[in-house]
């Protein structure tokens, strides 16, 4: 019953559908991860490839060559939020690495804090949101007491979001933390509205060719969307994007491939091609 009251109190914020660049209507938007394709192209790189090859958004991850990060001075964040709004390309979010699952308090302190560094970038920017991931549950640890630590982690980072107007993703990501289930009892942890997560494509969402149960598990939390190498994976990304477009989600998918492209415009023009096959 607390469960139930819980997501029946949450809303979801869904971005308007838009035609791509072809003049077809699709229900949801196709971006890229700056990882791993675009890791080393500066902003202006950035822009104009996915401009060129018809992606809508990015999710700029911390560590790349475009050099967006936390550290930037406010004259650079608003040449970087003009640039944007000139642009096709929706500045969607921040990649970063913050993570909440250590065991040591002060260490959690300092992800947290960076996490807000991370807000007021995407604050200043004009970006929905920041991702954050846990990597694992530490060995010798109470998995109860991990899930715990996580969630108020996240609530912090999401009241202090809430406020600037930028929501939290946590990235469905980890050993033993990418299991839908503990992902869920995360986000029950958490219970916050600002908090939700980014589905991360991961092979244990598969259970006998299908990820319905663990789509359905998710979806109340479910604001971001990464998907992998939709030409060669055998996950079943169809059925996925049917899950998400039934489900009312009109986000983004965002590319995340694990290697590089000796052409990446050629190989982002082939993805997208693939993409608006698997959306029809």
């Amino acid at each position: 019953m607390q469960r139930r009251r819980f997501l029946e109190g949450l809303t979801y914020p869904l971005l308007s559908t838009a035609a791509n660049a072809a003049g077809r209507r699709t229900p949801f938007h196709l971006g890229s991860i700056t990882y791993n394709v675009l890791k080393d192209f500066d902003l202006e790189g950035v822009i104009g490839i996915l401009e060129s090859t018809g992606f809508e958004g990015v999710e700029l991850r911390t560590g790349h060559k475009h050099g967006v990060e936390p550290s930037i001075s406010s004259m650079e964040r608003a040449r970087v939020r003009k640039r944007f709004e000139k642009s096709k390309v929706r500045l969607v979010g921040y990649g970063s690495a913050c993570e909440f699952h250590s065991p040591d308090a002060q260490e959690r302190r300092k992800q947290i804090e960076l996490g807000k560094q991370f807000v007021d970038l995407a604050r200043d920017t004009g970006a929905l949101g920041v991702k954050v991931r846990p990597n694992g549950l530490p060995a010798g640890v109470p998995k109860e007491v991990t899930i715990r630590n996580i969630g108020e982690s996240l609530r912090e980072l999401g009241e202090y979001g809430a406020g600037k107007g930028v929501e939290i993703w946590m990235e469905v990501h980890g050993r033993e933390t990418s299991v839908p289930r503990v992902a869920a009892d995360i986000m029950l942890a958490a219970a916050h509205k600002s908090v939700a997560l980014c589905w991360n494509s991961n092979n244990v969402d598969v259970a006998d060719g299908s990820v319905q149960t663990s789509f359905q598990l998710l979806r109340p939390w479910i604001r971001h969307v990464h998907i992998h190498d939709i030409v060669k994976d055998k996950y079943p990304y169809r059925e996925l994007f049917a899950l998400l477009a039934k489900s009312g989600y009109d986000r983004y998918t965002m590319c995340e491939v694990g290697e590089g492209a000796a052409e990446p415009e050629a190989y982002l023009r082939a993805y997208r091609t693939r993409w608006l096959e698997l959306v029809g």
